[in-house]
């Protein structure tokens, strides 16, 4: 949309250019990828092609990556009670940081009463002391924590939280869905026993997303059963074109990484000196390592949902901490988690930047902010529509 500016960017991203030519190829392509014939093994070819790319980025064996319709399902699937490895004990509970993503929260296919959550500190990282103390009470547990949280960009201690799973005998699973594409990670190095990637937070089409099995588990149980497709774990016939676009895009992502990085924590620096000038300024996760290219703030007393729409006014995209699929806004769980209150949770805004983001898209947000700062905040009468 022309004279906006998008600081959305962990909801999803635009589609790289490189993605949409994937794509448009793949739908001219009338094969189905289970056929013998060589209009099926062109389009098998397309699928196998973009998933070596895919589980390439993260370190993983092609033969492991799951192709799923996005990174819900890839969360739920890798949720599955009775996993283990060769002669040990399946996991028989989900412990899951009070950071996760509702799909993650929402348990998977375990009970609810097998499921527990794990404290977080002030600073939005796992408590590991917390993680202890549940694992030694209770069987196998397969332990869920992200990667990067969506809302605050904390990196959390995967390596420190799989090195302690193990050791009970549980196993881990990191959605990497938020840091995929934004910083660079392999999953030997984590140790994860199953990953979760999505292509739309990369440039890749909405509605793909994939799962990685670790080599030698056991119990492994498809949501979905019919065909042999994508190595028995998922069936349906696979979706051609969407995993094309997540290949490309997931291919420009890496080879760009390392310098979006740098320029986006340099511009989220600048954003977040400019919204400190606002008195009583929170901004959350900033005294730990996180994403470069997200600011989740508030300032005591503001409401997300009023503050989101003061931006939507001024032609700036952003979002609250978190909204539920009805498009209202709910306070955070995560600033909550975080031991903020429902009156600090229910302000949280944030603001995720991306490849296009510019120095003058920064200056357009602050200009907007400090504009609607004594709108927004008690003390003022002008409305909003008063403003604009």
């Amino acid at each position: 949309m022309p004279d906006r500016v998008y600081l959305d960017w962990n909801a999803t991203t635009p589609l790289r250019r490189e993605a949409r030519e994937a794509m448009v190829e793949a739908w001219d392509l009338c094969g189905n990828p289970s056929s013998v014939h060589a209009e099926g093994r062109h389009a098998r070819r397309i699928i196998e092609q973009a998933r070596a790319v895919v589980a390439g980025a993260v370190g993983a064996r092609p033969q492991n990556l799951v192709f799923t319709s996005g990174g819900t399902e890839a969360n739920t699937l890798a949720l599955t009670p009775g996993l283990h490895r060769g002669l040990g004990r399946p996991v028989a509970r989900l412990l899951v940081s009070a950071i996760e993503h509702p799909s993650v929260l929402a348990g998977g296919r375990f009970s609810p009463d097998a499921i527990a959550t794990i404290d977080v500190t002030r600073s939005g990282v796992v408590d590991l002391d917390c993680l202890r103390a549940m694992l030694a009470d209770g069987p196998p547990a397969l332990v869920s924590v992200m990667l990067a949280n969506n809302e605050t960009g904390a990196l959390q201690p995967i390596a420190e939280v799989a090195a302690i799973v193990h050791q009970t005998g549980g196993l881990l699973h990191v959605d990497a869905i938020q840091a995929f594409g934004k910083i660079p990670f392999d999953i030997n190095d984590l140790n994860a026993d199953l990953s979760t990637l999505s292509a739309h937070k990369i440039g890749g089409p909405k509605g793909i997303g994939a799962l990685v099995v670790a080599e030698g588990l056991v119990g492994f149980e498809p949501l979905l059963r019919g065909g042999g497709q994508e190595f028995g774990r998922r069936a349906g016939t696979e979706n051609v074109a969407g995993i094309a676009g997540f290949g490309a895009a997931a291919k420009a992502a890496m080879s760009a990484l390392e310098d979006d990085a740098i320029r986006l924590d340099a511009l989220r620096n600048r954003l977040e000196e400019g919204l400190r000038q606002t008195r009583g300024a929170i901004v959350f996760g900033s005294d730990v390592p996180r994403l470069p290219n997200i600011t989740l703030f508030t300032v005591p007393s503001l409401k997300a949902e009023t503050a989101v729409i003061g931006f939507d006014l001024a032609g700036i995209a952003v979002s609250s901490g978190s909204a539920c699929s009805s498009g209202k806004v709910q306070p955070s769980h995560v600033v909550e988690a975080m031991g903020f209150g429902p009156e600090i949770a229910q302000g949280a805004v944030r603001l995720s930047l991306g490849w296009s983001t510019s120095d003058a898209d920064i200056d357009r947000c602050l200009e907007a902010w400090h504009g609607l700062a004594g709108t927004l905040l008690k003390g003022s009468d002008e409305t909003l529509l008063e403003r604009f």
